[in-house]
C-alpha cells in the first residue's frame, strides 16, 4: 500500500485549504463574529518561533491564524489536532505552554482550540489546572472529539468539513481491514458527488480519502472503475483520479523503457526519454479503454488516431471528451 503523503501533511493542507469550513463546522459562533471579506493568514513564522524543541516527533498538527472580526479586531486562532492516537496526559500542559507562548510573546487574543483523532473514547482533556499553596490557575480551551460525531449528523451536514470528519472516524473504525476501507471510501465518495461543492475543494477532500483510507493500487483501480459506472459521466472530480492511475501506469511503463535504452544510450537520458514516453502510452491506454467500455470496439482509424499523439495536454483532453461525449461520432470530431 503507498501513501503518498503523511497524515500529518493532509491534516495541514485540508485545514489550509478548507479552513473556513473547519472553522464554521467548530466555531459556528466565532466564525459569524469573522469578516470574510478580509483575508486571513497563517501565521507558520510565528508560531515556529514559539514551538517547543522537545516536541519533535510527536504527532500533532498546529496551525496559528490572523484573522480579523466585523468589529474591526484583529484576533488569532491556535487549531492544534491531535493525531498521535495514544494517551498524552501532559496534552493539557502543552495546550497552556503554547497560549501563554504566544501571549507572552505578541500579546494578542487567542483561541485555542483541541481536535483530537485518536481512537480513545475517554480521553478529551478540556483544561490545565494548577493549584499550589493558595497559587492558583485553571486554562480552559475548545476541544471537541471525532469519535463522538453521528454519522448521521454528519452525512446531513451541508459543511464539507463534515465529510473530513467522517472520513477521519471512518479511518479508526476500518484501520486493519482494507474491504471496510473500501466501502467507506465508495460511501463518502459518491456523498462528496452529491453535495454539489467546489471543484477545488472536492479535490481537497479525494486528496485527504486518499491519505487517511488508503487502498492498495489494485482495490482503487476497483473502486474506481466501479463508481464510473455508477456516476454521471460530467462529474469532473472522478477524472483526477483515473488520470492519477494513467500518469502511474506510464510511469511504470516508462521506467521499465527507459531502463531498457539506458543501458544503450546512457542510464539518466534513456529513462527520462523511456518516462515520458511511457506516461503518454498509460494515458492513451485509459482513453482507449473509456471508449471501449462506454461504446465498444474502438474503431480502428481513432485508435490510430489516438495512439499517435505526442502531446500529454492533447490527450488528457480527448480522455475527458471520452467520458463526456453521448456517441463515438461525437468524440470523432474531437480528433479533427
Amino acid at each position: 500500500m503507498n501513501i503518498a503523503i503523511s497524515y500529518d501533511e493532509l491534516w495541514k493542507e485540508v485545514l489550509e485549504t478548507l479552513y473556513p469550513d473547519f472553522l464554521q463546522f467548530f466555531l459556528p459562533d466565532f466564525a459569524e463574529a469573522i469578516d470574510w471579506t478580509k483575508e486571513y493568514e497563517f501565521l507558520d513564522k510565528e508560531l515556529k518561533q514559539i514551538s517547543p524543541k522537545s516536541e519533535e516527533g510527536k504527532r500533532f498538527v498546529d496551525k496559528l491564524t490572523k484573522v480579523y472580526l466585523k468589529d474591526g479586531h484583529e484576533r488569532w486562532v491556535l487549531v492544534h489536532v491531535e493525531i498521535q492516537g495514544y494517551r498524552d496526559e501532559e496534552f493539557a500542559e502543552r495546550m497552556f505552554i503554547y497560549f501563554y507562548r504566544i501571549y507572552d510573546k505578541f500579546k494578542q487574543k487567542i483561541l485555542s482550540v483541541a481536535v483530537f483523532s485518536d481512537p480513545e473514547r475517554g480521553f478529551k482533556p478540556d483544561r490545565f489546572v494548577y493549584n499550589f499553596f493558595g497559587c492558583d490557575l485553571e486554562f480552559r480551551y475548545r476541544v471537541y472529539k471525532i469519535l463522538e460525531y453521528l454519522d448521521e449528523e454528519l452525512e446531513r451536514s451541508e459543511n464539507l468539513f463534515a465529510l473530513v470528519i467522517l472520513a477521519a472516524k471512518r479511518s479508526l473504525e476500518s484501520r486493519r481491514d482494507e474491504e471496510k476501507r473500501f466501502v467507506f471510501k465508495r460511501e463518502l465518495m459518491r456523498l462528496l458527488l452529491r453535495k454539489g461543492y467546489d471543484r477545488k475543494k472536492v479535490i481537497q477532500i479525494f486528496r485527504f480519502l486518499d491519505g487517511v483510507l488508503a487502498l492498495s493500487d489494485e482495490m482503487k483501480e476497483e473502486l474506481i472503475y466501479e463508481e464510473f459506472h455508477k456516476e454521471e459521466v460530467e462529474r469532473m472530480p472522478y477524472i483526477t483520479s483515473w488520470e492519477r492511475i494513467a500518469i502511474r501506469r506510464g510511469m511504470k511503463e516508462g521506467m521499465e523503457k527507459g531502463m531498457e535504452k539506458g543501458m544503450e544510450k546512457g542510464m539518466e537520458k534513456g529513462m527520462e526519454k523511456g518516462m515520458e514516453k511511457g506516461m503518454l502510452e498509460g494515458v492513451s491506454e485509459m482513453v482507449l479503454e473509456a471508449l471501449e467500455e462506454r461504446f465498444g470496439k474502438v474503431p480502428e482509424d481513432v485508435r490510430k488516431a489516438i495512439v499517435t499523439i505526442e502531446n500529454k495536454d492533447e490527450l488528457k483532453k480527448l480522455f475527458r471528451q471520452a467520458m463526456r461525449v453521448s456517441n463515438l461520432g461525437e468524440f470523432q470530431l474531437s480528433l479533427g
